[in-house]
């Protein structure tokens, strides 16, 4: 089946799961089967506990400049906060990331907790987070009115938006306004929104140009969001996209981008790395859209023609699905005393380096350590350095958990949207082929992929009749019936 886009909405943490016991039950066994860790052991959350109650400050104080941050409503662990203002014809983009180092001691009981854990882990009806809460959500979380240590990357860009300065450095931060993306995204289209939210758009726009010149690319696979309403209930809906979250991704697109060039100059570091798709993989592409009818232009990038498909076009839907295969092979590539072989993303079709969540994922905490001592010229901490080699299988396991988490958190919500719907016809539409038979059909409402038995061209509308919706193994069938 074809990789899904899943958004798991904040877990509500003011009520318990009222749907039903079953899909609870599913949900645990799921992070059971997946060996998602359960609760913090006791020296950990002490050592937490202390370091949220004196962590080691930075002197510098920049406590004046008025940082904002976007977010999922609910959110608690925010890693990012930002600045912008016009710098003659360019902008001074200032971007504060939270300073867990200050929370973590170097080879204590935190340390080798988040070690085990990689990466905060989402599902529906609760978080499992990387650091206990008291550090994650508390602490070190850039919470509006709250003074907080902050590694703070000072940009400078021109007219263009392309940066031309860069800096990073340690400093006391305060968060003014607390925002969430609906909420900026109608600031912005309704006139109400302040200098820097519009400075937001300015700067996110021309990112995104500078994107499409280098041949960036990504791929506009519908969302599928799991939400819990009013009373408790789960469902699945496909998610509109804003344009405010690709501005905001910009920011920290930037952020890892200038990250990748310090490490990289100082030969040093941990890239997040992409290989560009081979000559056949995108043969395979180039093949399925001339069977869909879709015209991709000779002299045209793979990335520029994907910005051109509409997910609402069922053939060009499908088309998305096929574009996948392009997007294989991400990972984390260490170095230190020499270039890596490896350097670029090509989706960002740059050097990228994670840098800007370290509350919710490991490998930017060691990251943002070396990329402060490059900037102020200091040596980078050994135990930066020496945890490089180990960071890339302790990420791609946990990626593997975290993935599996909400894939199989959403065949479950998929299920229990359906199970009473047994033997009813649907409106679908055909997005791949299955290796041995039938079809993998996307059905608008309720949101749901799904296998088909059956035969149909890609990319076409077509009835399908739902024949298993199985909450405790997350099973949806359907079969083509017309």
């Amino acid at each position: 089946m074809p990789t899904r886009r899943i958004h798991v909405q904040e877990p509500r943490a003011d009520k318990a799961i009222a749907q039903s016991a079953e899909l609870a039950a599913r949900f645990e066994a799921i992070r059971r089967e997946l060996g998602v860790p359960e609760a913090f052991p006791a020296e950990v959350e002490a050592e937490a506990a202390a370091a949220a109650a004196s962590p080691a400050l930075p002197d510098r104080d920049e406590t004046g400049v008025a940082f904002l941050t976007i977010d999922p409503p609910g959110s608690m662990d925010l890693d990012q906060a930002m600045h912008l203002e016009r710098d003659g014809d360019g902008y001074h983009v200032r971007y504060a990331i939270a300073d867990v180092p200050a929370f973590v001691s170097p080879g204590g009981a935190l340390d080798a907790e988040t070690r085990k854990r990689g990466q905060t882990v989402y599902a529906p009806d609760k978080r499992t987070p990387l650091h206990p809460t008291v550090v994650s959500e508390g602490a070190a979380s850039l919470l509006a009115g709250q003074t907080r240590p902050a590694f703070v990357w000072d940009l400078r860009l021109d007219g263009n938006g392309e940066c031309t300065a860069s800096e990073v450095y340690r400093a006391l931060v305060k968060s003014t306004d607390r925002l969430d993306y609906e909420g900026v995204q109608q600031a912005i289209d309704d006139g109400s929104a302040d200098d820097r939210l519009l400075l937001l758009k300015e700067v996110g726009r021309k990112r995104l140009e500078l994107e499409r010149r280098r041949g960036g690319a990504s791929l506009p696979m519908p969302e599928q969001e799991v939400k819990e309403d009013a009373d408790g209930h789960y469902r699945l809906d496909f998610r509109p996209p804003l344009e405010v979250e690709d501005w905001n991704a910009q920011i920290s697109l930037m952020t890892g981008m200038v990250a990748a060039e310090m490490m990289l100059k100082a030969k040093v570091g941990i890239l997040r790395t992409m290989p560009a798709p081979d000559q056949q993989a995108e043969d395979r592409f180039r093949h399925a859209s001339r069977a869909l009818g879709i015209d991709w232009p000779q002299g045209l990038t793979y990335g520029e023609f994907l910005r051109t498909l509409d997910r609402t076009n069922p053939k060009h839907l499908a088309l998305i699905h096929e574009a996948t295969t392009l997007f294989r092979g991400a990972g984390y590539t260490p170095f230190d005393g020499g270039l890596p072989q490896q350097s670029e993303h090509a989706a960002v079709a740059a050097p990228y380096a994670h840098v800007t969540a370290p509350l919710r994922r490991l490998v930017d905490r060691f990251g943002l350590a070396v990329c402060e001592a490059l900037s102020t010229g200091d040596e980078v901490p050994a135990w930066a350095r020496e945890a490089l080699p180990s960071l890339p299988e302790i990420m791609t396991a946990s990626d593997k958990v975290a993935n599996g988490v909400e894939r199989a958190c959403a065949d479950a919500v998929e299920a229990a949207a359906l199970e009473d719907r047994v033997g009813q016809v649907f409106d679908a539409m055909v997005v791949d082929k299955r290796d041995k038979g039938g079809a993998v059909v996307q059905v608008q409402d309720p949101a749901v992929l799904a296998n088909a038995e059956g035969q149909s061209e890609l990319g076409t509308s077509v009835k399908v009749r739902l024949t298993e919706a199985t909450v405790a193994t997350g099973t949806v069938r359907f079969e083509i019936v017309s």
